[in-house]
């Protein structure tokens, strides 16, 4: 537990002490903030569409305004989660510090979960200014909190899968941007897979439909809670982090 806390702490100080945590907070709140003018600019519209035509379909707070802003929040937390994760063990193994790491009587399991949850406490970190447009929302109206804290909770799973992937990406090369661009382009292949159910025969459709990272996170943006949703994400984790450490003791078996 001790030598957890070691890695944890030490990987949160790194992030801290180099400009890329205030650098991804500030890249955060300018992309969200964008998103969220438009999405209250667009809901205030509606609403007074259909204030002014009573044959149209009504606007609801939850699923017309939040879902919309949780969805735009997941896809720039694909575009932040590879510059958390590059360095993680890409910087250890090309400055050689990754060998004298592997010295230490350290699991290869505590380092890649120390690792893993430092990035994750880090991005929620990055998540928390956006706390401030809940906020005003519940001031302005009367948005049902429960389905907020469900999706948050959503993007802080979607979050952990984009980071798990990020860092069996920073396991596998001494580059870090190799890295950051192959987690990138591993999340969004899976982000989109589950588009292309609408176009392929009835056999395979259900199949990239369940594999797409994205229709797993619909549920959590209605405010619902689906144990399958939950199981994939959960799952998708653990396999990325298990690949992860197996990757890290071919390194422990090579050196």
């Amino acid at each position: 537990m001790r030598s957890f806390r070691a890695i944890f702490l030490r990987e949160i100080r790194a992030y801290f002490l180099s400009p890329i945590a205030y650098v991804l907070w500030v890249g955060f709140l300018a992309l969200s903030g964008y998103f969220f003018f438009n999405a209250v600019a667009y809901y205030s519209m509606a609403s007074m569409q259909a204030m002014q035509n009573p044959m149209m379909m009504k606007i609801n707070l939850t699923e017309h305004l939040l879902a919309p802003l949780l969805a735009n929040t997941s896809v720039i937390m694909m575009l932040i989660t590879p510059l958390l994760t590059m360095r993680l063990l890409s910087e250890e193994k090309r400055t050689g510090t990754l060998e004298l790491l592997l010295s230490y009587p350290l699991s290869d399991t505590v380092v890649v979960l120390g690792k893993f949850l430092a990035s994750w406490a880090m991005l929620a970190l990055i998540l928390v200014p956006s706390w401030l447009q809940v906020a005003l929302l519940a001031w302005l109206g009367q948005p049902y909190l429960p389905a907020v804290a469900v999706g948050y909770l959503g993007l802080l799973l979607m979050g952990g899968c984009f980071l798990s992937l990020g860092l069996l990406a920073s396991a596998m090369t001494e580059n870090q941007i190799v890295a950051a661009v192959a987690a990138f382009a591993g999340a969004l292949l899976l982000w989109i897979l589950g588009w292309s159910s609408g176009v392929v025969g009835p056999e395979v459709a259900p199949v990239l439909s369940a594999l797409g990272l994205g229709t797993h996170l619909e549920s959590f943006r209605k405010g619902l809670i689906d144990t399958a949703d939950l199981a994939y994400l959960l799952l998708f984790m653990a396999f990325f982090l298990f690949s992860a450490i197996r990757t890290l003791e071919a390194k422990r078996w090579k050196a």
